[in-house]
């Protein structure tokens, strides 16, 4: 059930939302955003850091009394796409567009913050709200630098918690998984040497495009192989260049892909199998190797207390019906760096309606949301607050 005051501020989200999505901003350039969001949270009356990795934001209430602190966090980054849907709130940016729901995100986090700073006498604790860029470009993303420059340190943070809207939930619903929800997003390029000569004349040569493509199958041996049958991984390789003529048989070929796993254990059996098998294969056939491996994002992995908690937060807001355990998902997500410090929760806002046709993927040129999800948004970080540091 949404409070009196949340419902008084919707068109104040829903407008927040619109500005957000119409002027969107990419990566760590997030310079009009990052200015607007300061600039409101000033005018809140909270304690404001501006430009925290380059363009994030940090805001501080604390409370009438000491307790612990919570933590609650936005990503602002929108993505370098075209938007092509037609509604008055299109973004006005030529290449770039919130098609992940970031812009919502920000918006609801800003009132949520203007609802608890008037409830800033029932605290006891602090509140620390988070506006992060650079949550689709990594590495090296937004959220470890942000840690890295002391977010979590004054006031020290003791829960993190975060949403995310979800187009494959419909409006109105929670979803919430305890344990690992989303998978690591690690990176890998591979480049093979050979020798290179005449198509005619392979005998001569040692063809790394045959190299790479024994090297392509061979890596999907890994998660069929080498990882236990219950647990999950992907080894996706996305990208494989060589060669210039038909006739000619190239000095190298590079091949670029991403590797995801829902354990750690899990990310780093293939990281090491992925080095083996590039090794070998390259001395199979005559290569040389080299091998470039980026730790990207970790596993999302929520704290199991906080999860039953939000859980049990949820079914007062949107009723235990509508409160779903969700499957995990192989996408990732870096506020999977603020739960490796502290327990906490990052759980999905049911934001599609398939009445209204707004349930396009994320990341679709396409995407779009039911605006009636963003007032249950600002209730959930409102009343998760509350619970935690409220006498209710």
């Amino acid at each position: 059930m949404l409070s009196n005051e949340t419902l008084a501020l919707k068109d104040e989200v829903v407008e927040l939302r619109r500005h957000f999505h119409m002027y969107p901003e990419i990566g760590f350039d997030l310079y009009k955003t990052s200015q607007f969001v300061a600039d409101y949270l000033e005018k809140l009356g909270l304690e404001v850091k501006r430009n925290v990795a380059k363009t994030g934001v940090v805001a501080v209430l604390r409370g009438a009394k000491k307790g612990k602190t919570v933590l609650l966090r936005a990503d602002m980054d929108a993505l370098p796409l075209q938007e092509l849907n037609e509604v008055p709130y299109r973004s006005k940016i030529d290449g770039a567009m919130h098609a992940c729901g970031h812009d919502a995100h920000t918006a609801i986090l800003l009132v949520a913050a203007k609802i608890l700073k008037d409830h800033a006498s029932e605290i006891q604790g602090n509140v620390v709200f988070v506006f992060q860029p650079s949550e689709e470009k990594f590495p090296p993303g937004g959220a470890l630098p942000m840690i890295e420059e002391g977010v979590l340190d004054d006031p020290k943070v003791d829960y993190a918690f975060g949403i995310h809207v979800w187009n494959a939930l419909e409006c109105g619903k929670i979803g919430v998984r305890p344990g690992p929800m989303m998978a690591c997003a690690d990176e890998f390029k591979i480049v093979l040497v050979g020798k290179g000569g005449h198509g005619a004349t392979p005998h001569v040569c040692n063809d790394p495009i045959v190299g790479a493509c024994n090297l392509v199958m061979a890596l999907q041996t890994i998660v069929s192989r080498r990882v236990d049958p219950l647990d999950s991984a992907v080894v996706t390789v996305g990208k494989v260049e060589s060669g210039t003529a038909f006739n000619i048989i190239p000095e190298h070929a590079v091949m670029e892909g991403t590797v995801r796993a829902l354990k750690e254990e899990t990310r780093l059996l293939v990281k090491k199998e992925i080095q083996h098998l590039v090794k070998k294969i390259a001395d199979a056939h005559h290569l040389k190797a080299e091998i470039d491996y980026k730790d990207g994002t970790p596993p999302l992995v929520n704290d199991e207390k906080m999860t039953q908690f939000v859980a049990k937060v949820a079914e007062k807001v949107v009723g235990k019906k509508n409160v779903v355990l969700v499957p995990p998902t192989m996408g990732g997500e870096d506020f999977s760096f603020f739960l490796q410090k502290v327990p906490g929760c990052f759980y999905l806002l049911g934001s599609a309606n398939k009445k209204k046709g707004l349930d396009k993927p994320h990341h679709s040129p396409y995407f779009d949301i039911d605006e009636d999800c963003l007032p249950i948004g600002v209730e959930m970080h409102v009343q998760v607050v509350k619970n935690l540091l409220c006498k209710v």
